[in-house]
């Protein structure tokens, strides 16, 4: 039973969905980050970074225990764990991998910042929603670009790639984007949807979700409690 340590934003999605998809058993414990659960000294003793999701197997390599923190990180794993979701020929497992990688360095730092800067910052800065709304959209145009002419993200096949980033594109409207303007990164988003591994993952921790914008959430989240030494 791996024990999964998550909340319900698009970083626990991509290991949920990716659970889902492999039948793996899991039991998860939240981390409601709204309310600073993520300083707790246990979690942060698997996680140093204080961010989810964080995951131990107690089955690991070796039959040893293993944790995990960093969600790139956590799908490579389980999917060596399966055999499931990344190719075996070396070439198709690094088309899977660069695209993981865009979605770890690219899709989720800056769609994140477009959410920040048009949803959750006190101040809005035109400069900052523009910079970060246009870097959205130059995105989206270059993974519609990809879908024109490949079915999935890392190929032929879905993969780890896909389960990263269809979870960030589900708030599109907050990002400043219209789908619609990406035809074929449309059609790849409803196909996902539709899949019932997705479906039960982006539904893990759903009735436990609260707004992140109290005053609460924000010094959890972007004020002195993040910033202060652990």
């Amino acid at each position: 039973m791996i024990e999964v340590y998550s909340w319900g934003t698009p970083n626990g999605h991509k290991v949920h969905i990716m659970l889902e998809e492999c039948g793996l058993p899991y039991r998860v414990h939240p981390v409601d980050i709204g309310r600073g659960e993520q300083f707790d000294p246990a979690f942060l003793r698997i996680s140093p970074n204080n961010k989810i999701p964080a995951i131990v197997d107690p089955e690991g390599p070796d039959g040893q225990p293993l944790s995990l923190f960093e969600s790139g990180a956590i799908l490579l794993y389980l999917a060596g764990k399966t055999g499931r979701f990344l190719p075996d020929s070396v070439p198709d497992k690094y088309e899977v991998l660069q695209w993981l990688m865009f979605q770890v360095g690219s899709i989720g730092p800056m769609l994140g910042q477009a959410h920040h800067f048009r949803m959750y910052a006190t101040e809005k800065l035109p400069y900052a929603i523009d910079r970060y709304s246009n870097e959205a959209k130059r995105l989206y145009g270059v993974m519609n670009k990809r879908l024109g002419h490949s079915p999935y993200l890392g190929g032929k096949a879905y993969s780890i790639a896909d389960m990263a980033v269809w979870p960030w594109l589900r708030s599109w409207r907050q990002q400043g984007v219209d789908m619609n303007d990406y035809p074929h990164l449309k059609g790849w988003f409803d196909e996902l949807d539709k899949r019932p591994a997705v479906q039960r993952g982006v539904h893990v921790l759903s009735d436990q979700w609260r707004g992140l914008t109290d005053e609460r959430a924000r010094q959890a989240l972007f004020g002195a409690e993040q910033y202060a030494r652990k």
